[in-house]
């Protein structure tokens, strides 16, 4: 089936819906269930609606709920709708804040730093990103240290039960102690 409904190769940002073949295979139908996410225009929801469909799959939907469709005109901008599938809007924000605040963008793009990627090179990261999943769309695990064991503090319920056992004793002695005390002073 992925021979017949290969989807949109290139990320143009224009609406694009799957036409059935003429063979008998019809695409493959699904429904967006978005839950209680909030249908605002540009969620990312609608990001990852606009990534299935390019990908072949069919899906009834409305392209008013994409980036860059306007109210006013009641059409899509698919210029405005490339850039944010490309990240240009991510760019932006980064070209700000290194010309803003600094330590602030150390601190929010620490990770592009590490692996070396600026603002610049947004758009052709994607590019290869989407070419890749292209060439072989099989998911991946992703290769994480394992987590640390955390030492625990705490006892567990039979050294509490031995400990309460074996200072019973000494609470009714010290009960006792306190109200001949309070007696004494009566």
């Amino acid at each position: 089936m992925d021979d017949e409904y290969e989807g949109n190769v290139e990320a143009t940002g224009e609406d694009y819906s799957v036409e059935p073949a003429k063979s008998r295979r019809r695409p493959f139908r699904t429904l967006l269930d978005i839950g209680l996410v909030r249908t605002t225009i540009g969620n990312r929801v609608f990001g990852a609606l606009k990534g299935a469909l390019d990908g072949g799959l069919d899906i009834p939907h409305s392209e008013k709920r994409f980036v860059g469709f306007s109210k006013d005109s009641k059409q899509l901008d698919a210029e405005v709708h490339r850039k944010y599938i490309y990240g240009d809007h991510i760019a932006a924000y980064m070209t700000t804040l290194m010309e803003d605040e600094p330590e602030k963008y150390r601190s929010h793009f620490s990770d592009y730093i590490k692996k070396g990627l600026e603002a610049d090179g947004l758009e052709e990261m994607y590019k290869k990103v989407h070419a890749a999943i292209r060439a072989d769309p099989t998911a991946k695990k992703s290769e994480k240290e394992p987590t640390k064991e955390h030492k625990r503090y705490h006892l567990n319920l039979d050294v509490h039960f031995t400990i309460i056992v074996l200072l019973y004793p000494f609470q009714i002695l010290y009960m006792q102690f306190l109200s001949s005390m309070k007696q004494s002073r009566n």
